[in-house]
Order: structure tokens, then C-alpha cells, then sequence
């Protein structure tokens, strides 16, 4: 399914003339700042499928003569063509507002050939400077990149509430590096359900969080060191598990960090621009210290004696096994060493070290999109 980039034309490629908003001659012609340089590396960076689209009040007529239009239109064009900006498709509307024509933006009459299985709307993005466009998003089942001079632009014509409308505005921002980095490295969220006949498990993560967590397994010590993880990696991280924790522990622990594992290995996706490596820290007595490798190898090398039998409502005899189980299903190297005497402050101490190795192997840069492999597999 091919991803669209739905682009307004009017302040989002050029700059709108700010006294009659028509663009009907080559003198009022000047470009969005910094729009060849980043829409260039979109183009040849992303996989986006590029589409204009744009509505010009009464083209045609006689306050809008069809060739005061083309000249500048064209010139745009052949301006990106030359930056190896192609857009697939040009969409012009023509009609004005109080036609209510269902081809004019916010309605989708001219964009009607998407809605099919050919195209990922969900995860397309409009990119436009009025609420129209973002309305336009929201009618598509699109997300919006809202380029607001102006707040109230557009808005007379709009037929949701404000509030829809917002809701469904990814990023707010007139500053094309800034958008190209949004596309390009979106948020990494991913869940997964997983039952078997002794857990049901569902589990939602997104690797580029604030550390928003909302945890229950029935275990209250293995929901405070999942929280560690979220927290400290700065992920949200949702799990719901319903365990058959009358038999013992066992079985939840292991199959939350199998699924949890393999959520991680399936939000890192092809791993461009990851770090792939990852962190020792202090707590009181203990010095904890986890390193990870992400690179598609799964093993465990575990250092961490414990004397209790157990900590909480967790038996000590788990903590190898659910960092065995994460490696499995995340396909990753982990080594894991902690001294110290209080037991407590020992595993609470690898979650948070955990965490921290987590957020720093995912870590991405946008400047340095490629594999970290020599193999250049991983």
C-alpha cells in the first residue's frame, strides 16, 4: 500500500500574496523558505507518493483569468522537476467557497481514486497552512502537518468541530527541516496481542515517548519494574496482562517479556540511523550495568546473584529468565551485570540500567539514516 503526501500549494510550497491571496503573476511569485532543500530530500528519501493539491477561487473567470494562472503555476513545477521533486498528480479546484462544491478542499471529490486498497491513508499526512487542509486530513483518514501563519485561515469554511479537526494534527510547524524530520522519523509505535492458554496478553509501545505508562499484569513488583522501563527509556508503554497467576508467576512474566521482546524488535523496524548499542548506573549500594546490542543475535549474558527467595510478589528465580525471554523475542544481545547488598535496589537498579541501554540504542539521527552493520544486514 503506497503512503501519500497530499501538499497544498498556497503557503506551504510558495507564499501566499498577502493581500488578495491569488498567486496571478510571476512578481508575486517567492518561495516557502527552505522548501526545495528538504521537500528534494523527501522526495528522495521517503516513501511518500507526492500529490498537490489546491483550491483557486474562481480560476477561470473573470477575477481570475485562467493565464495570469499558468505562468506561475509552471514556472513552480519545473522549479521542483529540477530539484527531482515529481508530483504524481495535480489537483486544482477551481470553484469558489460559497459553490459548496465537493471537489473543493475540505471535501475529497477530486481525490476520490485513494480511498481504495491501493493506498495507506492512515498513514498519510496533508500538508497545508489553512484548517481546510487539516480538515481535508481528517475527511481522507489522513494526518495533518499543519504550516499555521494564521490559525483562523480557512476558518469559515470548515464543517467539523475545531476539535476534530485538531485531533488529528500530527505536527504543527513552519519549518520544513522540521517537517522532513518528522517524516522521517516518526513515532515507532507498535502492539501486539498475544494468547496462549495461560496468558492473554496486549501490549502497546512507542519507542519515541515521554514515558507514559499504564501497566497491570497482577503483579504489582513486575508492573513497578515495567514502569522503570517506560520511565527512564522515555517510551509509552501499555500492558494488560490477564495471567493464570493461581498457578504461579511464572508463566506471566515470561510470556509479557517474550511479547514485549518482540514488540521492541518489530517497532525498530529495518533499524536505519539507530545507535544499535547501549549503560551503567549507581542506586544507593548497588552499581548496575546493562549493555545491548540490537544486532539481530539473541543472548544472555547475566551476572546478579539474589538471596531472597522473593522481592515483592516476584520471585527472584525470574529476573534471568524474563531478560532470556526479551532477548528471544527482541533478537538481541544483552549483558547484564549488578553488585551491591540490598536485593531490592539490585534488580531495581538492571530495570533502570535496562531502560537506559533501551533509549540509547534506539536512539536515531536523521542525518545518518543507513544500517550500523559492516555486514549491512541486521
Amino acid at each position: 500500500m503506497k503512503k501519500v503526501l497530499f501538499i497544498d500549494r498556497d503557503g506551504t510550497l510558495v507564499l501566499e500574496p498577502p493581500l488578495d491571496y491569488q498567486l496571478d503573476s510571476l512578481e508575486k511569485l517567492e518561495y516557502y523558505p527552505k522548501v526545495f532543500q528538504y521537500m528534494a530530500k523527501i522526495a528522495n528519501e521517503l516513501d511518500y507518493e507526492l500529490v498537490m493539491v489546491t483550491n483557486q477561487d474562481g480560476l477561470g473567470t473573470n477575477s481570475f483569468p485562467e493565464d495570469t494562472f499558468w505562468p506561475a503555476q509552471n514556472k513552480i513545477i519545473d522549479a521542483f522537476e529540477k530539484e527531482g521533486v515529481n508530483f504524481s498528480a495535480i489537483y486544482i479546484d477551481k470553484t469558489f467557497p460559497h459553490e459548496n462544491a465537493e471537489t473543493r478542499k475540505p471535501r475529497t471529490g477530486l481525490l476520490t481514486q485513494y480511498f481504495s486498497e491501493d493506498y495507506d491513508l492512515e498513514n498519510s499526512f496533508v500538508l497545508g497552512d489553512r484548517i481546510t487542509d487539516m480538515e481535508l486530513a481528517k475527511n481522507l483518514g489522513a494526518k495533518g502537518v499543519y504550516l499555521s501563519e494564521d490559525p483562523e485561515l480557512g476558518a469559515d469554511e470548515i464543517e467539523s468541530s475545531k476539535q476534530e479537526i485538531f485531533d488529528c494534527i500530527a505536527l504543527t510547524s513552519t519549518d520544513w527541516k522540521t517537517i522532513y524530520e518528522f517524516l522521517k522519523l516518526q513515532d515507532r509505535v507498535e502492539e501486539i496481542t498475544r494468547n496462549t492458554n495461560e496468558t492473554k496478553i496486549y501490549i502497546k509501545l512507542n519507542l519515541d515517548g515521554s514515558g507514559e505508562n499504564n501497566i497491570n499484569t497482577g503483579l504489582s513488583f513486575f508492573d513497578h519494574m515495567l514502569d522503570q522501563i517506560g520511565r527512564h527509556g522515555a517510551m509509552d508503554l501499555t500492558v494488560k496482562v490477564d495471567g493464570d497467576l493461581e498457578v504461579d508467576e511464572h508463566h506471566t512474566i515470561e510470556d509479557t517479556m517474550i511479547a514485549l521482546g518482540e514488540l521492541f524488535n518489530k517497532a525498530l523496524g529495518n533499524k536505519l540511523g539507530i545507535e544499535r548499542y547501549g549503560f551503567c548506573l549507581p542506586m544507593d549500594d548497588c552499581l548496575a550495568q546493562v549493555v545491548v546490542d540490537f544486532g539481530g543475535r539473541n543472548w544472555l549474558e547475566w551476572d546478579a546473584e539474589f538471596k531472597r527467595e522473593k522481592i515483592g510478589d516476584m520471585p527472584t528465580e525470574m529476573f534471568f529468565h524474563l531478560f532470556k525471554s526479551f532477548t528471544d523475542g527482541a533478537k538481541c544481545n544483552l549483558n547484564i551485570k549488578a553488585e551491591g547488598t540490598n536485593e531490592h535496589h539490585k534488580i531495581e537498579g538492571i530495570f533502570k540500567a535496562f531502560a537506559k541501554a533501551m533509549k540509547m540504542a534506539v536512539k536515531r539521527d536523521s542525518n545518518k539514516m543507513f544500517l550500523p552493520s559492516t555486514k549491512g544486514m541486521l
